[in-house]
């Protein structure tokens, strides 16, 4: 069985390599994680575009 864990907007971002994928967990307000599956070229394509925002 599972572990049963409390589901929380706390706690970091994380971002992980499984297998041909990268899988971002962003915590949300109210509660919950929002997960987002990039491939290596749309995580590239989203850092640049993220870097020229914050410019």
């Amino acid at each position: 069985m599972a572990a049963m864990k409390p589901r929380t907007g706390s706690g970091p971002m994380e971002a992980v390599v499984e297998s041909r994928k990268i899988v971002m967990r962003i915590p949300s307000d109210g509660g919950g994680r929002l997960v987002v599956e990039l491939t290596k070229e749309e995580a590239a394509e989203l850092g640049s575009l993220l870097s020229e925002v914050s410019a």
